[in-house]
């Protein structure tokens, strides 16, 4: 069996336009400018001031816009020197490896600057960045939620005193629905103040809600139908609940071993992969490890849908490098 990488798209640029203009078009082009689908004709041998044949122009036919465009259009790829068949190969590199691909590693694959790889896996991971996003859970569904901490905040001090130096790190806060999807959030804090009304926005009010011993979730209780901790002071991680849930006799695992994988994938890819984020960016690698922890292979997916799934989402979303890097 012939190796995924020897897909034409992957080499081939006009390959590369067909195999975009496929999974964003399916239903014929659609013109970025008006917005009409399928009255778009294809420009063949039209040529760009110096010379070069644009591959992949359109004109829409429309009478109120007659303007040219391409796949590109509209989409994080725009106004990007990158030829679109490297935009394939960084679009698999992010979406095949399980704990991310260094800047470096891209650079060296795609034979470009550090700084252009750098700010290509940004424009991905807001490809993968998914908003709009409905609560989680629902009668009969467990949804765990934990926090982590990494990383230094800026400004902190080299050498914080002992027992003060969480507070000079980055907090993140998963929820994760057992068997689906996980949420995360780049928060202030580990207060009650800061950590419930994001759990209680994101899970609906039905869920059973799991999480450990922490004095911040003990008011959970009112919010859901269900809430049960583990205690991880007195090295409990896993216990069994014998009770009526739902009008019927159930078997609940209370555990935070779920959410404390992703945690696991998350910090090797953090430390092992990156080795250093600064606060600013945290957010965009939490939506790269969200995306590909949401489309793994036990729901279905494998590397080659995971980056038909991102590249379905650079449409409508553009981030220059001055936004990147503010």
């Amino acid at each position: 069996m012939a190796s995924v990488l020897n897909e034409t798209y992957f080499h081939d640029e006009a390959a590369a336009f067909a195999a975009l203009e496929g999974i964003l078009w399916p239903d014929g082009p659609i013109c970025p400018h008006c917005g009409v689908v399928g009255r778009a004709g294809k420009l063949e041998g039209v040529k760009d001031k110096r010379g070069n044949v644009r591959l992949g122009l359109w004109k829409c036919y429309t009478r109120e816009c007659r303007k040219q465009f391409s796949v590109r259009k509209g989409t994080v790829f725009e106004s990007s020197h990158l030829k679109l068949h490297q935009w394939f190969q960084v679009a698999y590199l992010l979406s095949a490896s399980k704990k991310g691909c260094s800047s470096h590693q891209l650079a060296r694959t795609l034979r470009v600057t550090v700084k252009t790889a750098w700010f290509a896996s940004h424009r991905i991971r807001e490809a993968m960045r998914m908003g709009g996003l409905s609560p989680m859970g629902g009668a009969g569904e467990i949804v765990e939620v934990d926090e982590t901490v990494i990383g230094k905040l800026e400004g902190a001090p080299k050498r914080p005193y002992q027992g003060y130096g969480q507070q000079w790190r980055n907090v993140v806060l998963a929820l994760v629905e057992r068997g689906g999807n996980v949420r995360t959030f780049h928060v202030g804090s580990t207060t009650t103040g800061e950590l419930v009304p994001i759990v209680r926005a994101n899970i609906q009010a039905e869920t059973f809600v799991m999480t450990d011993e922490a004095s911040w979730y003990r008011s959970l209780g009112e919010s859901f139908a269900y809430h049960e901790a583990v205690n991880h002071t007195d090295k409990q991680y896993v216990r069994r609940d014998f009770s009526w849930h739902a009008g019927k006799m159930q078997t609940l695992t209370i555990t935070t071993n779920t959410v404390e994988g992703y945690f696991s994938i998350f910090k090797r890819g953090m430390k092992g992969v990156y080795q250093h984020c600064k606060e600013r960016h945290l957010h965009r690698y939490l939506a790269e490890f969200d995306f590909r922890y949401n489309h793994r292979v036990r729901l279905g997916y494998g590397d080659m849908d995971r980056t038909a799934v991102a590249l379905r989402g650079i449409v409508g979303k553009r981030l220059t490098y001055r936004d990147s890097s503010a």
